[in-house]
């Protein structure tokens, strides 16, 4: 079997938030970035149990953005993960990441695609539903 997981970044949850540009931007200064929960909980790790009840499973990550998110690429690798791809892009809104991810799965030949239920930053919950429509 053939699995993609679906990865993003988010601020760590016990990071101190702040805001610039009269509380229009968000500052990353300082920020400590970690796999977003719902990725990492319900969407690897589940692939990962399905890895070990069937060695021959091959388990490949994808994330969007810039190298920035190398480190949640890393520990995703080191929990378990056989591959990743990072979509070197901006993350312009959800449709637009949904379609990156969606074209590497087509062409990957993926069995199965795994997401998290949201994202702890936005609440966004809309890549699974995209990716499974397109």
């Amino acid at each position: 079997m053939k699995i993609l997981v679906c990865i993003s970044k988010t601020p760590d949850t016990t990071s101190k938030i702040a805001f610039k540009d009269g509380n229009t931007k968000f500052e990353e200064a300082g920020v400590q970035w970690i796999i977003n929960p719902y990725d990492e909980w319900y969407a690897l790790v589940r692939a990962i149990e399905l890895k070990e009840k069937d060695p021959i499973t091959v388990l490949h990550l994808i994330t969007v953005g810039g190298a920035d998110c190398d480190p949640i690429i890393r520990k995703a690798l080191a929990l378990g993960g056989d591959e990743a791809i990072r979509v070197n892009a901006v993350n312009a809104d959800s449709y637009f990441i949904a379609a990156q991810i969606a074209e590497i799965a087509r062409q990957g030949g993926y069995d199965i695609i795994f997401t998290g239920k949201e994202t702890i930053d936005y609440n966004g919950s809309s890549i699974g539903g995209i990716v499974s429509e397109l």
